[in-house]
């Protein structure tokens, strides 16, 4: 992708145009991302308080029970927004679905073993592993080039 800006003192308003051969999903979502007026603020509460949490530090987003946890280096904190939420608010290029219940931060992942037939093993960071589930087996795999 190819970035230009052009410095002119007679525009009273930025204005930014997008050039593109075709929509696709990374121009829909550069476009989105330019149209908010609000920073999206992350936070989860733990011990009774609630905690603003940056999306670097976030190594995996899981649901269970109902319910719906972001894990850091800190700790662990329970969320009030949908796995579908954060999928959308997070950055494509740094986090990816890996199940139906769980997000992971590609930058948080130490290793993917793919030795299991039909799944794939994923060691994050903090110790912890998880599997990609056998949907999603074929995205990783495209985001891994293999």
């Amino acid at each position: 992708m190819q970035v230009e800006i052009k410095i002119d003192s007679s525009c009273t308003e930025p204005k930014i145009i997008v050039m593109t051969a075709s929509m696709t999903e990374e121009i829909a979502h550069i476009v989105q991302k330019l149209s908010e007026d609000v920073p999206q603020v992350i936070s989860g509460s733990r011990d009774g308080k609630i905690q603003v949490l940056e999306p670097s530090e976030l190594i995996r987003i899981y649901a269970n029970s109902g319910k719906v946890f972001a894990v850091t280096s800190k700790g662990e904190y329970v969320m009030r927004q949908r796995l579908y939420d954060f999928e959308q608010r997070l950055d494509a290029s740094q986090f990816v679905r890996i199940s139906n219940s769980e997000i992971v931060n590609l930058r948080k992942v130490s290793n993917f073993d793919l030795s299991i037939t039909g799944t794939i093993c994923v060691k994050l960071s903090n110790g912890m592993v998880t599997y990609v589930s056998r949907r999603y087996v074929s995205k990783i795999k495209k985001i891994l080039g293999i």
